[in-house]
């Protein structure tokens, strides 16, 4: 026990004696640092003296440094002043003398403007004199001539004028064969490269549709008892059955190549299936009418498909394959679209054109006579709308506008557009006209040549692509027939609507005759 005690007393005695000792420790590193900030403090406040020091000597060396900059500015500005008073002074004096020689001019002027006045007086006066001896020897010579004034004055001007006619003729020819001379070598290169790289087959269509039978027999039975069956076909397709002698054979006739198409399908379906009766053609004639559309959509596809054209509306298209069921002047009129574009991208890759744009163009170009014998205007009018109506591009309608001469052409496109419409409508054969139109055409051909001034008689040849113009000898002259050949192509192209192209020709023959007894 007293062990424990003692052990508990020596560690207290330890613990107080180790406590103290780490006091006296501390109070010995306190002093220490003490000793050492005060150290510190003191070279501090030696560097800070040692800085002032510095900074005022550097103070005021930048200072006599600012103020010797400052001298040396001021008198430079002061040199520059001196100079410029010195070139004030100069111009001041340069002023003076300039105003004094303008105040001599002035009075120069003043004394030479008086004697103008005077010298003007007196020239007022000579040409009255001059103008009174002038007119005395105008009616002088009006006495002696029996010519008025006005007359002469008249008689000179219709000699200007005849004058200046033959020279207007004249640079017109001269200008015409230059122009002849660059023009036609660059266009038939093109039309002749195009017409080598493409050619259709001439095929007209007619207003006749031949149905074969398989036997004569079936004659009877299309006409039925006492002709029921031939009334029922022609009252619902609206075509005229033509059953004559010709063997196994039956004539559809009718204007309308949808109707005719549409007939003859039915008479085949008709024929094949063998009971014909008014109930069963009206049932084919239905089933043919709703299976006819996919027929006409395919007729539009084949023809983009064939040009390489792409993006047409369904609708767009049903209507181009209508064009396959239109004709003009016996020429289909899809045929003639797709051989318009062919030719159209042709020479628009021969011109660095847009090719796709230019058979697109081509091929809408009559889109029009799809639907113009259901609806009233022309088919241009028509095919414009129908072009904006599917938002086509601006040079397609343009193209359909101008491919005959209605609207201005904007576009090399459109201008190739018009060629190609007219290379297609004009080959020999790609054509037919009925007689009446072909002898109205030639009438008034005729007629527009008669109706100029100085001509004598006026003739169409060869089926209307030449008119020969005969001119009076004694009313017209050499140079005046230019003139006159414009003057009749001009009226023909605004006032006639022809196929292809049309020569004039104008001819002037003198004849003397004599005859010896």
């Amino acid at each position: 026990m007293n062990n424990t005690v003692f052990s508990i007393l020596l560690v207290c005695i330890g613990l107080i004696v180790g406590f103290f000792i780490a006091i006296v420790i501390n109070i010995l590193k306190v002093n220490k640092a003490e000793k050492k900030a005060e150290k510190l403090i003191d070279k501090a406040n030696k560097e800070i003296e040692k800085l002032k020091r510095d900074s005022a000597i550097q103070l005021k060396e930048e200072a006599h440094k600012a103020k010797m900059d400052l001298d040396k500015e001021i008198r430079e500005k002061k040199t520059e002043i001196k100079a410029s008073e010195d070139r004030l002074m100069q111009r001041e004096a340069n002023i003076d003398k300039r105003d004094e020689l303008i105040q001599k001019r002035e009075k120069s002027l003043d004394d030479k403007e008086e004697k103008l006045s005077v010298r003007l007086t007196e020239i007022q006066e000579e040409k009255s004199k001059v103008d009174e001896i002038i007119k005395q020897q105008l009616d002088e010579l009006e006495k002696i001539s029996g010519f008025s004034r006005e007359k002469a004055r008249e008689k000179v001007m219709a000699i200007v004028k005849e004058n200046m006619n033959k020279e207007i003729a004249e640079y017109i020819h001269e200008r015409e064969d230059e122009a002849k001379l660059e023009a036609d070598k660059t266009a038939r290169e093109y039309i002749v490269t195009s017409m080598q790289r493409y050619a259709s087959d001439i095929a007209n269509d007619q207003t006749v549709t031949v149905v074969d039978l398989p036997n004569d027999e079936m004659k009877g039975r299309l006409i039925g008892r006492e002709g029921r069956n031939i009334r029922s076909i022609e009252a619902v397709t609206g075509v005229d059955l033509i059953i004559d002698d010709t063997p196994e054979a039956v004539v559809l006739s009718s204007f309308d190549p949808l109707r005719r198409e549409m007939a003859r399908v039915t008479l085949d379906t008709l024929i094949k299936d063998g009971r014909i009766h008014p109930t069963r053609i009206e049932e084919v004639y239905d089933k043919v009418c709703k299976d006819m559309k996919s027929k006409i959509i395919q007729y539009g596809q084949d023809a983009i498909f064939e040009l390489g054209l792409t993006k047409f509306d369904s609708e767009l298209l049903e209507l181009i394959g209508k064009l396959h069921f239109r004709t003009s002047y016996g020429q289909n009129v899809l045929n003639h679209s797709i051989e318009v574009a062919n030719l159209s991208g042709l020479l628009a890759g021969e011109m660095g054109e847009n090719v796709q744009l230019a058979k697109r163009a081509g091929l809408l170009h009559d889109i029009g006579k799809a639907i113009d014998h259901e609806i009233e205007g022309s088919h241009v009018d028509i095919g414009i709308d129908i072009a904006k109506k599917f938002h086509e591009n601006e040079v397609v309608v343009n193209s359909i506008a101008s491919h005959h001469g209605d609207t201005q052409v904007n576009s090399v496109i459109s201008s190739i557009v018009a060629i190609a419409d007219a290379l297609s409508a004009s080959r020999p054969g790609a054509r037919n006209d009925s007689l009446e139109n072909y002898i109205q055409r030639l009438s008034q051909l005729e007629e527009v040549g008669n109706n100029i001034n100085g001509v004598d008689t006026a003739y169409a040849l060869q089926a209307g692509r030449e008119l020969r113009v005969i001119v009076k000898p004694e009313a017209v002259d050499d140079s005046e027939i230019y003139k006159i050949a414009r003057e009749v192509k001009e009226k023909i192209e605004e006032n006639m609507k022809y196929p292809g192209t049309i020569k004039i020709t104008v001819v002037r023959e003198t004849r003397v005759q004599e005859e010896a007894k």
